[in-house]
């Protein structure tokens, strides 16, 4: 009985095998801007000393006064980033000192309310880490579909153009789709951040980022 069922399945894959076409690799891509319609900003409060007591009354005063008037700001979002105390190290590597580090991390749509905060937070002590434009993630899906609709277009269209020249019919056997593009762009760093202190109200220009679907897959030609 098993000698049969495995005769049986042998012979129905030799001629599946027998009747499927050839297959060809193919790929596809398409690109779109997307306007950076968002900024996202850290900033910081940093201490040294020898009493890591007073160092963390310090700086945590820094960031309650910091999340107030960050707070008021229509339309700006703020959230806890990275928090570090660490030991400074002198001679003979011995402890010298400790040095403490708070940051928060600021996002918004309205850039120019971002410059202007970022504006007034360094004449309260804390320092810019950096600032990056970006699309919000409902412009990056809006145009990524875009993008994913003509990269699917052009596809089929390299496909129906083999499977014309080969005197075929084709059907998608495989298909893979990737999306990239459109990293955050620093705007300035902090070794820039007094330039914020001096233009707070100046508008920030946003540009675009590219957004890119990448297509790959298969395609089987019928006999």
């Amino acid at each position: 009985m098993n000698r049969i069922l495995t005769t049986l399945l042998a012979g129905c894959f030799a001629t599946a095998t027998a009747h499927a076409g050839a297959l060809i690799d193919l790929s596809a891509e398409a690109s779109r801007p997307a306007p950076n319609d968002m900024v996202r900003a850290s900033v910081f409060s940093e201490a040294n000393g020898n009493n890591p007591a007073e160092l963390a009354r310090r700086v945590n005063a820094d960031i309650a006064e910091a999340l107030k008037v960050i707070r008021a700001k229509a339309g700006v979002t703020v959230k806890s980033g990275n928090q570090s105390t660490y030991p400074v190290y002198g001679q003979a590597q011995k402890i010298d000192g400790w040095r403490m580090r708070s940051e928060l991390l600021i996002e918004s749509k309205d850039l120019s309310a971002v410059s202007e905060l970022l504006g007034k937070l360094q004449q309260m002590r804390l320092a810019v880490g950096t600032v990056n434009q970006m699309p919000s993630p409902e412009t990056r899906r809006q145009v990524e579909d875009e993008a994913t609709r003509e990269a699917i277009r052009a596809f089929q269209s390299r496909a129906a153009v083999v499977a014309e020249q080969l005197g075929k019919g084709w059907k998608i056997k495989q298909l893979n789709i990737q999306q990239g593009g459109g990293m955050p762009m620093p705007m300035m760093h902090a070794a820039r951040g007094a330039m914020l202190a001096e233009a707070a109200s100046a508008p920030l220009e946003a540009g675009e980022s590219l957004l890119t679907t990448n297509i790959s897959g298969q395609i089987e030609l019928a006999d």
